[in-house]
């Protein structure tokens, strides 16, 4: 079934309407909701199905402009629910406003269900990221205030107005009463309505590469570099081509293709400075994930004891999208032999039921909705608990993850909070905003107490001294210890994390993303620096945690704030997890 976009109402102060236009003159709806407000784009209403798509009107015929919006909709209409449809702005034909610089030539801006039910909008943002198509920019969020919607100032040649909607989703019957908008004056300002003349394509800028193959478009190299801004950026086109397409037969969209393009274009890059470099443009979560499948990858290539494998392949789910790591891994094998070695491990991954978008979230959600009253420590050592119990066979339903994480449901267990970065990348400065009373173990005071926090010549010394600390310390179970060192590699960790198991200690890894730069930056201001050769080795030694290698993980980007985690039981592991839901 078809089905018409209302018509949206004018705000009151709105100076753009006409003398027909719809003004609202009841906003007692939007009177103490939380509103978002976004940019009004100046293009063709449009409307997606599953099956088709039609512009305002229903029965709108062909025209050129709508031809590159019924290729997304043939990309895209599969993935939609029976019944729901998704409303927009077709923006490739410039009407009254030249835009230069378009993340894609359709912005989605409501999500409707079967039931004629427009969803939240944060749902509404994250089920049309999952597709591949952008949001209008979000001008103002908050407490629905009169005031700071006339205050809002906008750039009129460059924008046409705003569209203010509650939060909150709503039936299609109260549209008029949670929905409104502000158009500039004089809207239209051309002499010919655009249907009426040539097509001028309005501009796109850099970042539409990504968002095209978020959407399924078959990945361009050179315009991937430039979004990027990797101009080194090396791959064959037939690895991008198969790469793509094993990733639409599993039915990844979204950050998830994206992110097993990139890591197959990436794959040559070094890991450890990968997720720093694209974070700025990508996001820390997504740039971490596509660092990870950099630096995962790999192993699939290797023989593996097909007796252990199933274990290894649920431990290696806490840290990948087991469907894109085998994709990657299989575009990216150098030969036969490693390709019939992915091949083999992804048949055991399908035949465990690992290569879905998120295998273990039936045990995640169903634990999470069994222990809801847990503080945040205990929930996540039980999910860790329950995880490892998984991937050895032993558990296989949520009653029975929640039988086994029973004893840590009191949280009386130690914390220990181990650090992991370069210096300079800020694990001093975390550990001392972390809250609490927390005692805290630093390799660089227990060298300088031997005389120089620069002495390196007694390492195996100190580090034997930390160790006994750190174990002395654990020994509270009210205890939260952090670790304060480098730890630049799975061997200097292990250590650490074998003191904790001794003393069941939940560990938290501390991984700190701070690119090369701005290490060296910080280092040359720093009141202790490190030799600049120092610096560089440390660098090229370093090779940050994966998910699941402590029973959680938290990610702290350049900021100094928590930016991304792994192995929580309140957070999503997967990209590509989050199933759209109906208020």
């Amino acid at each position: 079934m078809r089905v018409h976009y209302p018509r949206t109402p004018h705000l009151p102060w709105s100076p753009g309407a006409a003398a027909d236009d719809v003004r609202t003159g009841d906003l007692s709806a939007l009177a103490g909701a939380e509103v978002v407000v976004t940019e009004k784009l100046d293009g063709e209403n449009t409307t997606l199905y599953p099956d088709g798509l039609h512009a305002r009107s229903l029965d709108s015929a062909h025209h050129p402009s709508r031809a590159w919006a019924k290729g997304l909709q043939s990309r895209i209409g599969a993935r939609l629910p029976k019944g729901w449809r998704i409303c927009g702005e077709n923006l490739f034909a410039r009407h009254s406003i030249p835009y230069t610089d378009l993340d894609s030539w359709f912005y989605g801006f409501s999500v409707w269900t079967e039931r004629d039910h427009c969803l939240d909008w944060d749902d509404t943002v994250r089920f049309l990221r999952r597709l591949g198509i952008p949001v209008p920019r979000v001008l103002w969020r908050g407490r629905y205030d009169e005031r700071a919607l006339r205050a809002l100032r906008l750039d009129l040649d460059r924008q046409e107005g705003y569209v203010v909607r509650t939060v909150k989703g709503f039936p299609r019957a109260e549209f008029g009463e949670r929905i409104a908008k502000w158009v500039r004056p004089q809207h239209v300002r051309t002499d010919t309505h655009w249907m009426h003349a040539a097509v001028v394509e309005n501009g796109l800028g850099p970042n539409a590469a990504l968002w095209a193959v978020r959407s399924g478009q078959l990945p361009e190299l050179p315009l991937l570099a430039e979004a990027l801004g990797m101009p080194e950026l090396t791959c064959k086109a037939d690895e991008l081509a198969e790469v793509s397409a094993r990733l639409d037969e599993l039915g990844r969209t979204g950050d998830t293709r994206l992110a097993g393009v990139l890591a197959i274009a990436l794959r040559a890059a070094r890991r450890e400075q990968l997720a720093p470099r694209l974070a700025g443009r990508l996001g820390l979560p997504l740039a971490r994930r596509v660092a990870d499948l950099v630096g995962l990858h790999p192993g699939l290539h290797q023989p593996y004891p097909d007796e252990d494998r199933r274990a290894g392949l649920v431990r290696l789910s806490c840290a990948a999208d087991l469907g894109v790591l085998h994709a990657v891994a299989a575009a990216a094998a150098p030969g036969r032999t490693e390709r019939e070695q992915v091949a083999w491990s992804a048949l055991h991954a399908e035949d465990a039921g690992l290569l879905g978008p998120d295998p273990l979230g039936r045990l995640r959600t169903g634990l999470r909705e069994a222990l809801p009253d847990l503080d945040r420590d205990a929930a996540d050592r039980c999910w860790a608990q329950a995880r490892e119990a998984y991937a050895l066979g032993r558990i296989s339903t949520v009653e029975e993850a929640v039988a086994v994480a029973w004893r840590w449901r009191d949280g009386r267990f130690p914390r220990l909070v181990h650090l992991s970065g370069p210096a300079g990348s800020g694990k001093s400065t975390f550990a001392a905003a972390l809250p609490g009373a927390a005692t805290r173990i630093s390799l660089d005071d227990l060298r300088a107490a031997r005389g120089s926090r620069a002495d390196q010549r007694d390492n195996p010394e100190v580090l034997r001294e930390g160790l006994d600390r750190l174990d002395a310390a654990l020994a509270d179970p009210a205890a939260t210890v952090v670790w304060d060192a480098t730890s630049l590699n799975r061997h200097q960790r292990s250590h650490v994390h074998a003191v904790a198991r001794r003393r069941d200690a939940l560990v938290t890894q501390v991984v700190l993303l701070v690119g090369e730069e701005e290490l060296l930056r910080r280092n040359a201001v720093r009141p202790h620096p490190v030799p600049p050769e120092v610096l560089t080795a440390q660098l090229h030694r370093y090779s940050p945690p994966y998910p699941g290698q402590a029973q959680r993980t938290w990610y702290v980007g350049p900021g100094g704030t928590v930016e991304d985690t792994a192995g929580t039981l309140d957070s999503l592991d997967s990209l590509d997890s989050l199933d759209p839901v109906e208020d």
